[in-house]
């Protein structure tokens, strides 16, 4: 009878230092789980941005596939062409005459207005086989160690 009482005092329950490490083990998964949700958060964002920027891209070698007699009015488009543009408060707008010029500014804008105040773009011509080119860099800061984004569409004129 006595050794049957001892037996059944020492498998009574879990221990303090039992419970303390169960806490540690689950207080270090939950940070694990928690790093890696702002890393998603992180990740959604950048594809976000190289997702605008190459729908973007697409859209201006679109126009200049549209207008097609003044294609080389759309290499003027280069980076340092970029410091004039802000984006108005009510967002960018379409203007009714459909000039190279208005399509230009209008597609400036709606980078800067998409990609951050640092977006730039330019297109260039490749004459030697016809390529249109048109490369878009932003500031992508909410990745570690990365600082610009950038993509580069080609297409045949």
């Amino acid at each position: 009878m006595r050794m049957k009482r001892s037996m059944h005092r020492s498998v009574g329950g879990f221990s303090m230092i039992e419970v303390l490490i169960a806490l540690v083990i689950l207080g270090i998964g939950m940070l694990g789980l928690a790093l890696l949700q702002t890393m998603n958060l992180r990740y959604t964002k950048s594809a976000q941005q190289r997702t605008q920027a190459i729908n973007l891209a697409s859209e201006i070698l679109d126009t200049i596939r549209a207008n097609r007699s003044e294609f080389m009015a759309y290499t003027t488009i280069t980076e340092a062409s970029f410091g004039s543009v802000t984006v108005p408060s009510g967002g960018c707008v379409a203007n009714d005459a459909l000039t190279s010029a208005n399509n230009i500014a209008r597609w400036k804008c709606e980078v800067r207005e998409a990609l951050g105040p640092q977006a730039k773009a330019f297109v260039s011509f490749d004459a030697t086989d016809n390529n249109m080119i048109v490369k878009v860099t932003w500031s992508e800061s909410t990745l570690p160690g990365t600082g610009l984004g950038d993509i580069t569409l080609r297409t045949r004129i």
